[in-house]
């Protein structure tokens, strides 16, 4: 295969087949379950990377099932998002994310940067409530619940929280072991197509797990609870600030190991 040939070709691992296709990416029916709870704020401040800001010690634990998305097929997603504000913008940061399928975790990774890790996440209506677990291998280690459709939201105030900035911070180690890129990535969803969302009375357990520690991020209270029901775009990011612009030394080494191979 020609140089040009692989420039060319050249989008995702592997070359000749890659794990995800090209974007854009559309959700139709894309269903959430989001419990916000207040946290130590002394423990979040420690896992919200600068220059990132903390205004209130929340945590939004979200569950979001996803029947049908262009190119990633139908999968469940939990984890972690942290409200913050960068240069005055209010958004969210995506601390921990799980799912059960694989395009997602390498394109999630690959393109954006968001910190996705398998596991067996479960968002579904159980009577009267609608449940979300997550199973890290054998082991539950989180569990939510919300009286299923109880009181309509606010539609316009629930699209605008949509619509706002995320965060990610996008790390790809060099061969040699040092980091080659360490951004902080922001992107939009976009194109939305607001369907539904409810509110209702809710809970939140979290289980301590070595790999999966999202109990490091303790419940407190239970502060509110949406149910979202939307067809989107999932926009592609930009870089808004670069970690490692001032750190020469490691990109030297790295360029290092390239001349010398």
């Amino acid at each position: 295969m020609h140089e040009d040939t692989v420039r060319t070709r050249a989008f995702a691992m592997p070359l000749t087949s890659p794990a995800f296709p090209i974007g854009p990416y559309r959700f139709h029916n894309r269903e959430y379950l989001i419990i916000t709870y207040r946290t130590d704020p002394q423990k979040l401040r420690e896992l919200v990377p600068e220059p990132l800001q903390i205004d209130e010690p929340l945590v939004k634990f979200e569950f979001i099932r996803m029947p049908d998305s262009t190119g990633f097929g139908d999968y469940t997603e939990s984890g972690q998002v942290i409200p913050v504000s960068f240069r005055g913008r209010k958004g969210a940061y995506s601390h921990c994310m799980f799912l059960n399928d694989h395009p997602p975790i390498a394109g999630g990774r690959e393109l954006w940067g968001f910190p996705k890790k398998l596991a067996n996440p479960i968002l579904r209506a159980e009577i009267d409530t609608l449940v979300g677990t997550l199973d890290y291998g054998p082991m539950r280690i989180a569990t939510a619940t919300m009286g299923y459709k109880h009181r309509a939201a606010d539609l316009t105030s629930v699209k605008a929280a949509l619509q706002e900035p995320n965060y990610l911070l996008k790390i790809i180690p060099h061969v040699d072991g040092t980091p080659r890129i360490c951004e902080l990535v922001e992107y939009y969803l976009e194109d939305i197509d607001l369907k539904g969302a409810w509110t209702g009375p809710a809970s939140l357990r979290l289980w301590s797990h070595a790999l999966a520690p999202l109990a490091e991020l303790p419940v407190l209270e239970v502060v509110s609870a949406s149910h979202i029901l939307a067809d989107l775009t999932l926009g592609l990011g930009k870089v808004v600030h670069d970690y490692l612009a001032g750190s020469e030394p490691s990109r030297q080494k790295g360029r290092a190991h390239e001349l010398t191979k």
